[in-house]
């Protein structure tokens, strides 16, 4: 594995460079582990080292999406605003677990509270619903990418927020109207979003939006849609 000079980095964010993702293969069975900064370099990903990775959407009781933007600590796409939280599942006994992708919904539970702050107890992994999965690659830098298939989770509930700075720069809800306007700024280089938040926003996220009671009929456990 390549060598990398990590010292200008954030101290806190090279320590989760050493976690364990899952690595999978292109049909999302897992291969094995390597660590997070394996994962991310995009000398790997050009060889096809490919993990299994998240997106939460989280709608509270007026239907409005949490919106987050990552701190300019984060080491891949910095200061891009995203959906409510994007991680990885670890290589360990609960997060592997893949019946009805507990383990995926366990790392989401996880992660809320650690970059958002919000209780274990708001959000439960049975209160997160699994909707389908998405494999896309980006390069965030000359260094670092992303290349993953990500399980598109949605979750509605009201809950208690209290982000981690280091993690998270800014927070907002938003309606329809008002990420339509944020993505309009993005095209115009205003802002920065990050790449797979616009992905699943040009191709799904309206129209899951529009069927929030209705998300079922949305299920696809099957397909994993190639971006």
């Amino acid at each position: 594995m390549p060598e990398i000079n990590t010292d200008d980095l954030d101290e806190q964010q090279v320590q989760l460079l050493a976690e364990m993702c899952i690595v999978i293969d292109e049909n999302d069975n897992r291969i094995g582990a390597d660590t997070k900064k394996n994962c991310h370099l995009n000398e790997n990903i050009e060889k096809g080292l490919l993990h299994r990775a998240f997106s939460v959407f989280l709608f509270n009781s007026e239907n409005k999406l949490l919106l987050q933007q990552r701190s300019d600590a984060k080491i891949t796409f910095p200061d891009c605003f995203t959906n409510t939280c994007c991680s990885h599942p670890l290589s360990t006994p609960l997060e592997l677990e893949e019946n009805k992708a507990i383990g995926v919904r366990r790392a989401a539970q996880r992660r809320l509270q650690a970059e958002l702050g919000i209780p274990l107890e708001q959000v439960t992994p049975e209160e997160i619903f699994y909707l389908t999965r998405i494999h896309y690659k980006a390069r965030s830098n000359g260094i670092w990418g992303e290349h993953e298939i990500d399980y598109i989770l949605f979750v509605q509930k009201n809950v208690m927020l209290n982000p981690d700075p280091n993690e998270i720069k800014s927070y907002c809800y938003v309606t329809q109207e008002e990420l339509k306007e944020l993505l309009e700024k993005a095209s115009q280089n205003e802002i920065k979003i990050t790449p797979w938040f616009k992905l699943i926003a040009e191709t799904f996220l309206f129209k899951w939006w529009d069927n929030l009671d209705h998300l079922k009929k949305f299920v696809d456990h099957t397909k994993i849609h190639r971006m």
